[in-house]
């Protein structure tokens, strides 16, 4: 089993940049695919970004060319740089771990971190 930490939100202005950083452990990370989603208030969680444990990567629409997933398997840490920040962009980032193994799936996710991006 995956515990996952998030942390590097906080207060960002319009425009600004933040890195995220989520640290791992309990289970082999490189074997699992990571992921950054979000949550704002009275909103659906979306996917914001994904990296496979071989370093494919796709990204919602609304973050594309702003927003980078990265992962450092030696650390057991996943990033999201988040540059050119936008209100909008204002959530609880929460970040998971997925792994398909046979049949069966794992899901794991993080407490989550606040980013708020003031206009």
């Amino acid at each position: 089993q995956v515990q996952l930490v998030e942390s590097g939100g906080g207060l960002a202005q319009l425009g600004g940049s933040l890195r995220l950083s989520c640290a791992a452990s309990g289970s082999i990370f490189s074997s699992y695919a990571m992921g950054w989603y979000r949550q704002a208030p009275g909103e659906q969680r979306e996917l914001v970004a994904r990296i496979t444990s071989g370093g494919s990567t796709n990204y919602a629409d609304s973050v594309k060319g702003r927003f980078t997933i990265s992962r450092d398997n030696a650390k057991n840490t996943v990033y999201l740089q988040m540059n050119t920040l936008k209100p909008e962009d204002t959530a609880v980032y929460n970040c998971n771990a997925a792994r398909m193994v046979g049949g069966s799936f794992y899901n794991y996710w993080g407490q989550g971190t606040q980013v708020t991006v003031s206009s």
